[in-house]
């Protein structure tokens, strides 16, 4: 039925309801009109007017939920539809409505993902020119500042060798941000060994105790979803040192029933106190570009952050790692709990806030590509 036929039937039903009235009711109007008529037809027509706007709303409630969602729909999170009924204008419309919001995701989705890949090549190439030409650079020159001081006198070796470790600083920094720019050790090692080094790192940066969890036995994925996940893990460490005011971060890698779920959870004061910024936007273009589902949350919701006792005692065998910013790097044990100390003491009292949970559920391909 199309919208005006709806709208005209239910005019029909309110008037052809109170023209039976009139007809067989014990109703007369009198000339001039008496006061009991004139309630009685004031009264009918206020009745009229009620019945009439609830069945308009009833019947116009269709375009009423389509307008709700033209003002909060949102391309970052996918899947926001209405469903359909039947045939008619309305109908037609939101199956329209529908079929644009599909087209528009997917152009989003594809638009994304080329600018997303796009990004990662210039962090490869910026990475990749830091290495060769900055990395050896300093260190050449590490090479002649130490030849110099060992040919100079007293005074002026001291000099030197201040010199010497300025360089060596900041060849360390230049060596840190290639690991940031595009992480080495996850296309050599892999997911679980590049989110070992990570989140080493981010403890010795930033004085927070992490710790991770990580299943035995995870599932092989693509390079794309690898570099997406350790892309929000990376993100989502920067958010709790940032703006959390955390001082403990648990970093799970879990396997799903044909998932690999990614849960990044501080004890820092909630999500609920910030908006969603540019970072958490873009962690979600990140999972539109494999298919995964970003759910950004308090961690007071779900299951809350560790517990303030040592997490180091969580599971037997676990080890403290990280601590040091020169140690080897060592994958944990499978299934084990890991720490990241630097600096937290152990059991440090109760937790900041409610916390923030970061989980990103990424499903596992059928058959993952090589990496190139």
């Amino acid at each position: 039925m199309s919208l005006f036929w709806r709208i005209f039937g239910l005019n029909a039903v309110v008037l052809g309801s109170a023209t039976a009235l009139l007809l067989w009711a014990p109703v007369t109007v009198s000339v001039p009109v008496v006061l009991t008529e004139a309630v009685i037809l004031v009264g009918g027509l206020v009745v009229m007017l009620v019945a009439n706007a609830a069945l308009l709303r009833w019947g116009l409630s269709p375009l009423d939920r389509l307008t709700r969602l033209m003002t909060t729909v949102d391309l970052l999170r996918p899947g926001q539809r209405l469903p359909a009924h039947g045939g008619g204008e309305v109908a037609d419309l939101i199956r329209t409505f529908n079929a644009m919001l599909d087209r528009l995701e997917q152009e989003r989705a594809t638009s994304s993902a080329r600018v997303l890949l796009a990004q990662e090549a210039e962090r490869r190439r910026i990475a990749q020119e830091l290495h060769d030409e900055v990395g050896q650079s300093m260190t050449a020159v590490l090479l002649a500042l130490k030849r110099a001081a060992d040919a100079a006198d007293p005074p002026l070796r001291d000099e030197l060798h201040q010199a010497q470790e300025i360089t060596r600083e900041s060849l360390d920094e230049v060596r840190r941000l290639v690991r940031r720019l595009r992480p080495g050790v996850l296309d050599d090692l892999g997911l679980v060994a590049a989110l070992t080094s990570l989140t080493s790192d981010f403890a010795t940066h930033t004085g927070l105790r992490v710790v991770r969890r990580f299943d035995a036995e995870l599932p092989a994925l693509d390079p794309e979803t690898e570099l997406v996940l350790y892309r929000v893990a990376q993100e989502s460490l920067t958010n709790a040192a940032r703006h959390a005011d955390a001082e403990r971060v648990e970093v799970a890698l879990t396997r799903a029933d044909g998932a690999v779920v990614l849960a990044i959870t501080d004890d820092g004061r909630g999500i609920k106190t910030a908006c969603e910024g540019a970072g958490i936007r873009g962690m979600r273009e990140r999972a539109l570009l494999v298919g995964a589902a970003l759910d950004v949350t308090d961690a007071a919701d779900g299951s809350s952050a560790l517990p303030a006792a040592d997490a180091s005692a969580a599971a037997p065998g676990a080890s403290p790692v990280g601590a040091s910013p020169g140690a080897p790097l060592a994958d944990p044990p499978p299934g084990a709990t890991t720490t990241a100390d630097a600096g937290a003491p152990a059991g440090n009292g109760p937790a900041a806030g409610p916390g923030t949970r970061v989980r990103l559920t990424a499903p596992v391909p059928s058959k993952p590509r090589k990496q190139p």
